[in-house]
């Protein structure tokens, strides 16, 4: 993908988060969830607002989360998270909250809410970067420890903050923030398509495609001999495993090396095992 587009999608998404949050989560009293709902616990308590210093709070909790990024993830990623960063935490101090909510009711806000934080977190994933809090942590423990559940650490701490707002704001407040929380997560994950893993099949004539496969893309290949039903052509079929964003690149080097390959494309199938879960 071309490296200004990737910069545009990552610029985009550092603005929509911001916007879900100022224009729609805090004027119907909702929390975001993850370090910026802690963020905005912690504003409350300081300043009577959740919305006056949380976008500076939350740029300090990714400060240590930086080092472990800055030891194990590329500059790449880490120059594009800092970027968006540099716009939540701007974004989040300059756009006015709304004083009334802008939809009619609670429950309308923490959709739409949800929808443009999802489509905002998912935007700055799949340009190789990240919005930041538990989006680093998930891709470093993705990338030190293949099998252990971000889901589940995410489910936690959520669960914490959450309870905590419900404590300080009601429990109406909690059950619509965990609304916000559930559809931003939905969204993010189905534009994040690095996220989305595919099991590609391809029968070929062609003996090079395996290797072209190892080589270009570092992805493992199973394959073994077939022959055609109909033609009795003695031909190679060849299993690999890939994330949807590899799925263009995989095309063209099939294309390329032989135009009549044929490929079946499988995605959102569990994957276990020795697989390398690129998140970015």
């Amino acid at each position: 993908m071309n490296k200004t587009f990737r910069y545009l999608e990552l610029i985009v998404g550092s603005l929509l988060y911001p916007v879900a949050i100022n224009l729609f989560l805090v004027p119907a009293g909702l929390n975001s969830g993850g370090l910026i709902g802690f963020a905005q616990i912690l504003s409350w308590l300081f300043m009577g607002s959740t919305a006056a210093i949380a976008g500076i709070i939350n740029f300090c909790f990714n400060i240590p989360l930086f080092s472990l990024a800055y030891k194990n993830l590329s500059m790449g990623f880490i120059r594009k998270t800092v970027l968006s960063l540099v716009i939540q935490t701007v974004a989040m101090q300059s756009i006015p909250v709304a004083q009334t909510m802008i939809l009619p009711d609670v429950i309308s806000n923490a959709l739409l809410a949800g929808v443009l934080g999802g489509l905002g977190v998912g935007l700055c994933l799949r340009s190789g970067g990240s919005a930041g809090g538990m989006d680093i942590l998930g891709v470093y423990l993705s990338k030190v420890r293949r099998n252990f559940s971000v889901g589940k650490l995410s489910y936690a701490l959520n669960a914490v903050i959450l309870t905590w707002n419900g404590i300080l704001f009601g429990m109406q407040s909690a059950l619509y923030s965990l609304l916000f929380v559930m559809v931003c997560y939905f969204v993010s994950d189905r534009v994040h398509i690095q996220n989305i893993d595919v099991w590609a099949l391809i029968i070929t004539v062609n003996p090079n495609i395996k290797h072209e496969i190892n080589e270009q893309m570092g992805r493992g290949v199973t394959w073994w001999n077939g022959n055609g039903a109909y033609t009795g052509r003695q031909q190679e079929i060849l299993v690999t495993c890939i994330n949807k964003y590899e799925v263009r690149q995989l095309s063209k080097l099939v294309k390329t090396l032989d135009p009549d390959a044929f490929v079946i494309l499988n995605d959102g199938s569990p994957i276990r095992g020795n697989y390398e879960k690129r998140l970015v």
